[in-house]
């Protein structure tokens, strides 16, 4: 191991058994660039007021390109100046059509719109731009937040409007009418943190561009998109596929940045036992909590992100409760931030964390975004957060003044984890994923071609921008009674509005409101999806530090009440699910053993919840639930096994069960290393007799209508899947199978049974048939 940085005794001592490796991320020297001669000299003086002299290389670069007309997408670090990429050609072209305006008395046209995932992110960008002094920009947001006597103004009046995907879906698109003078004069589109569109999501807001784009030409405009993104695999091809169209891509960073180290940190197995008698980890909450303290105490300003809305109010509420022992000035500087929380508290919290009054804040990924915030000095992050590019987003939120920072990856309980904190060469010596997503999932699709017949009538010159399968689907929203064929086209005829059929960010339900019975206070929402897990009756519900239980989950009045509680212990639903093979698209032989790719139907349902200790994962009872099953129709990637080829392996017919159920545990948990996936955005099967193969099968499956793409990843990249998935299981030092291998927490059979020895014999010979066998596509396989 290398020598400990001088920052590594921060997090808790000189030598502790739970650091497992430590790397240096040297410091980067910055390449200066002369201002392009294009930009107005006001706009150059507004930067030079601002403290910047003079921008990087790639920012003016970038900026450059835009300006001469191409689609561009700047995929660089984090605090790599993005934003001045895109701010230099919108401001110049802003500044100089209202000067001419001022001269002709004629509107010169010159208008932008900016599109950023979250409304912080929005606010932050506002901020920055209203910063620069420059009247003649007329910036303003408009998203939910936004007051109705406000709207009207920007819609006539602002030249810069800042919104989300959701209001340009809602509130834009099917009111283009009264955006026809904006419209007309839309120069520029700026896409900010243009990866974190994937999945479902990013399906969803590939097809919203292409009607923004779609509505534009109808006014004349065609306007330049710009994508700001952090690294990732091909990012001109993902951006390009968002957007519908071709992109130049900028990848160099040229800006400079501190040195950061980073550890990677591995909670100790207790003596506490679970499921099986399998000893217990410490949970990665507990172990963030005791590393954020030990670095607040020390005056360290730190952000410490988790997954989880449930696990940063933990860790925000247990180091509260530590600090209180160590300085009761302390506890008042840490705080959560998370999605669902009203706009006031966002923006207090916010500008708490920019003028040092926070020291901590434990958040979800909505701080991983580029919200400006300098000045920290350490980034935990509890348990992997879902792919390379975000776990570098997330520690380079540390060191953007340029002083040296810390970094610390706290492994969870997960196989995923396992693998990766002992081998770090995984994230730091290969390159970053590709952003999937898949804007022809007709599940999507279809929602949003209603959408943009209402809009304007669809013709048969629009469907190429949809894709190849836009015509199939539009005769088939005519069968369903949902458009009306016309000689001219396709039309909308409802008088619902179509905006309605599209959830731009979960599937199907519609949010579910968090009500306190005893007040009638709505203290937020929660996707439908998510309800049947996490707001059950008696559900544990924690919002800024304080715990609810929930009483009832009303689904058809889309609210769950909730009464104020202070238990010591969290929830954690359990569900048992069916699969059904539908299609089979794709596959490949691996000598007798079938690796297929496909549709399936999957009917699930959650059956009960547990309790479980706070810090030592202990489980203190299961209650079941009565809940309806859901069917979800989505794509799946499976394995159908040989009999033969198992018996010759020692697999005997007794152990096939506890082998399969393994093998596919710590599979769902490794796929995220080969598809940019949520270990909560798959699911899996596994059947000893499956009635549709009739061999042994495992099936992993996307967790989302249609699917996401995640399987068909999988299927691709199977071997260096399967490959990981056992070198996870063979590192793990438990006996007989732990969470951090072959257990998953969503299990409804109590992860019964299962053979941690079975799986890593089934998994040795899938390999040894893949490299016998027909291998997937090479051009498919990920940069690994």
């Amino acid at each position: 191991m290398p020598a400990h940085d001088s920052l590594i005794p921060l997090l808790g001592g000189g030598d502790p058994e739970q650091l497992v490796h430590v790397r240096h991320l040297p410091a980067r020297e910055a390449v200066s660039s002369e201002w392009p001669g294009w930009v107005h000299p006001e706009v150059v003086d507004a930067y030079r007021m601002r403290g910047i002299p003079m921008p990087w290389k790639h920012q003016s670069d970038a900026a450059d390109s835009a300006h001469a007309g191409s689609h561009v997408v700047i995929a660089t670090g984090t605090a790599s100046g993005k934003s001045l990429s895109y701010q230099l050609p919108v401001l110049d072209a802003i500044h100089r059509s209202v000067l001419a305006e001022k001269i002709s008395l004629e509107p010169a046209g010159a208008v932008a719109l900016y599109l950023s995932p979250t409304k912080a992110l929005a606010a932050d960008q506002l901020a920055a731009i209203s910063s620069l002094g420059l009247p003649t920009v007329r910036a303003d947001t408009y998203d939910g937040d936004t007051d109705a006597g406000a709207r009207r103004w920007i819609r006539d009046h602002a030249n810069l409007v800042l919104a989300n995907p959701d209001m340009l879906h809602y509130g834009i698109l099917p009111n283009h009418a009264w955006w026809a003078r904006f419209f007309r004069r839309l120069t520029y589109v700026v896409v900010d943190e243009a990866h974190t569109y994937r999945g479902v999501f990013g399906s969803h807001v590939a097809n919203l561009l292409r009607r923004l784009r779609r509505v534009c030409a109808s006014y004349g405009a065609d306007p330049v998109f710009i994508g700001a993104s952090a690294t990732s695999a091909a990012p001109a091809d993902s951006f390009g596929k968002l957007i519908g169209a071709p992109v130049t891509a900028f990848t160099e960073d040229t800006s400079p940045h501190g040195s950061t180290t980073v550890a990677f940190w591995e909670p100790q197995l207790t003596d506490l036992r679970g499921e099986n008698g399998a000893r217990q980890r410490r949970t990665v909450i507990a172990e963030t909590s005791d590393l954020l303290t030990n670095l607040v105490s020390a005056q360290v300003r730190t952000i410490a992100f988790i997954k989880s809305r449930r696990g940063a109010e933990s860790i925000a509420a247990n180091t509260k409760r530590l600090l209180s022992e160590v300085d009761q000035k302390l506890p008042a500087r840490v705080a959560a931030y998370r999605s669902g929380y009203l706009p006031e508290e966002r923006r207090q919290l916010e500008a708490a964390l920019r003028s040092g009054r926070l020291l901590g804040v434990a958040s979800t990924s909505a701080l991983e975004l580029g919200i400006d915030i300098s000045g920290l000095d350490a980034v935990l992050v509890a348990g992997w957060p879902g792919t390379r590019a975000s776990l570098l987003q997330q520690i380079g939120r540390a060191g953007r003044s340029g002083q040296d920072a810390l970094a610390a990856f706290v492994a969870s309980d997960d196989p995923l984890d396992t693998y990766l904190v002992h081998h770090p060469e995984a994230v730091f010596d290969v390159g970053v994923e590709a952003t999937v997503f898949d804007p022809a999932n007709p599940y999507v699709l279809g929602p949003h071609l209603c959408a943009a017949a209402a809009e304007l009538p669809l013709t048969p010159e629009d469907l190429p921008l949809f894709g190849e399968t836009a015509r199939a689907l539009c005769d088939q929203l005519v069968d369903q009674g949902l458009l009306r064929s016309r000689p001219a086209g396709w039309f909308w005829t409802h008088p619902q509005s179509a905006a309605g059929m599209v959830n731009l960010r979960a599937d199907g339900g519609g949010p579910i409101n968090i009500i306190e019975s005893d007040t009638g206070t709505v203290l937020g929402t929660m996707d439908s999806p998510q309800s049947h897990y996490q707001a059950h009756a008696g559900a544990v519900y924690v919002h800024q530090g304080q715990s609810y239980v929930v009483d009832e989950l009303n689904e058809q009045d889309h609210c769950a009440m909730v009464t104020r509680s202070n238990p010591d212990y969290y929830t954690q639903a359990r569900d048992v699910t069916q699969i059904e093979v539908i299609s089979e698209q794709r596959a490949v032989l691996w000598g007798p053993v079938r690796v297929c790719f496909g549709e399936v139907k999957v009917t699930t349902q959650v059956i009960s919840f547990q309790r479980k200790a706070f810090v030592s994962n202990e489980i203190l009872g299961e209650e079941p639930l009565e809940l309806g099953a859901r069917d979800l129709f989505t794509k799946s990637v499976w394995f159908e096994c040989d009999n033969r080829l198992l018996e010759s392996s020692g697999i005997t017919a007794a152990d096939l069960p506890g082998a399969l159920h393994a093998a596919e545990h710590a599979a769902i948990g490794l796929l995220p290393l080969v598809a940019s996936s949520d270990r909560w955005d798959i699911g899996g099967v596994s059947t000893a007799l499956h009635a549709d193969t009739g061999l042994p099968t495992i099936f992993v499956y996307d967790g989302h209508p249609g699917g996401a793409g995640f399987a068909e990843r999988g299927f691709d990249a199977a071997e260096t899947w399967l490959s990981a998935t056992a070198q996870a299981i063979s590192a793990c030092e438990c006996e007989s199978g732990c969470p951090s291998c072959v257990q998953s927490p969503k299990c409804g059979n109590r992860n019964n049974p299962l053979s941690k020895a079975g799986a890593l014999t089934l998994l040795n010979m899938l390999l040894a048939q893949a490299r016998l066998g027909e291998p997937a596509p090479a051009a498919s396989m990920p940069d690994l």
